[in-house]
C-alpha cells in the first residue's frame, strides 16, 4: 500500500533531508559534484524526491515492485532536479549500482534490521563498500536493544492527504519477553484508512533483527566498513545508549 505509507511518513521529510545534508557536508570527502545519493530499501522514495528536487542525483533500491512503481510516478512528476534511477532488488544485492559511483548513502529508521541474519548485513556492507567512492559515507539508522530491560511499546502515526486520513498503531514486542529469548523484535501493525467511501483496516505482523551495541559493533568490525561517528537526525554527535536510536556514519575500510 505505497500511497498509504507515503501519506503516513512524508510529512517532515524535508527536515530529515536537511539533517542528511548536514551529515554529508561534515563527513563526505567526495567533491559535491559527484555526490550521487543512494538509498537501499527506498520504499516510496520520499527522501529521494526531496533530494532530487534540490539538485541531487539519486538512486533508489527496493525489492517491492509496487513501492518502486509509486516512487517512479512521483519522481517523474518533479520539474528539474538532479536526475534519478530506481532498481528493483534486495538491499543485499547492489549489482545494479556501478562500482565507486556513490558519494553518500543512507538507510534510516531501522530498515537494515529487515535483514534476518548478521551474515546478510555483512554481505550488504560489502556491497556498499564496493559502490562508495573514496571518501564517501553510508549512514545507517538503528535502534539498539537492551535485552531483558524492555517491555512492549506502542507507536502511533497519523497523516492526511486530500480526503484520505491514515492512522497506524504499531506494537513492538521486544526480543526478550515473557521469559523467552530471541534475536528478533515482533512488530504488530494495524493501519486504518478513512476515505469518503468508507473505512478499511489493514493488519500485518513482521520481525526485525535486534542488536545490542556490542552486537552491532561486532557486525561492523567483521564487515568491509568501519564506523567514524554516531549522530542524531540533525547531524549532531551523540553516544547511543541502549535502548536508543542513532545514526551510524560508516565508511569503507
Amino acid at each position: 500500500m505505497p500511497s498509504l505509507y507515503d501519506i503516513l511518513h512524508a510529512p517532515g521529510t524535508a527536515a530529515e533531508v536537511d539533517g542528511l545534508e548536514r551529515i554529508a557536508e561534515r563527513y563526505v570527502r567526495t567533491p559535491p559534484r559527484v555526490q550521487t545519493w543512494l538509498e537501499p530499501a527506498c520504499g516510496t522514495g520520499r527522501y529521494l524526491r526531496v533530494a532530487a528536487s534540490r539538485g541531487r542525483r539519486v538512486i533508489g533500491v527496493d525489492r517491492s515492485g509496487e513501492m518502486l512503481a509509486y516512487a517512479r510516478r512521483r519522481l517523474e512528476g518533479l520539474r528539474g532536479g538532479g536526475g534519478w534511477r530506481l532498481i528493483n532488488s534486495d538491499m543485499r544485492d547492489l549489482s545494479g549500482v556501478r562500482d565507486r559511483s556513490v558519494g553518500f548513502a543512507f538507510n534510516l529508521i531501522n530498515s537494515i534490521r529487515h535483514l534476518e541474519r548478521d551474515a546478510d548485513v555483512i554481505d550488504h556492507l560489502k556491497s556498499m563498500a564496493r559502490v562508495l567512492r573514496r571518501g564517501g559515507v553510508y549512514v545507517v539508522g538503528m535502534s539498539l536493544s537492551a535485552y531483558g530491560l524492555e517491555g512492549p511499546t506502542v507507536d502511533v502515526w497519523e497523516g492526511v492527504r486530500g480526503r484520505c486520513r491514515v492512522k497506524q498503531v504499531v506494537r513492538y514486542v521486544p526480543a526478550f519477553a515473557n521469559g523467552r529469548w530471541s534475536r528478533s523484535e515482533r512488530v504488530v501493525s494495524r493501519l486504518t484508512a478513512t476515505r469518503p467511501s468508507g473505512v478499511r483496516h489493514y493488519d500485518s505482523t513482521y520481525r526485525l533483527r535486534t542488536y545490542s551495541g556490542r552486537q552491532w559493533s561486532g557486525v561492523v568490525s567483521r564487515s568491509a566498513m568501519r564506523s567514524v561517528a554516531t549522530v542524531n537526525e540533525r547531524g549532531e554527535h551523540i553516544h547511543v545508549v541502549e535502548p536508543g536510536y542513532g545514526l551510524w556514519v560508516l565508511t569503507a575500510r
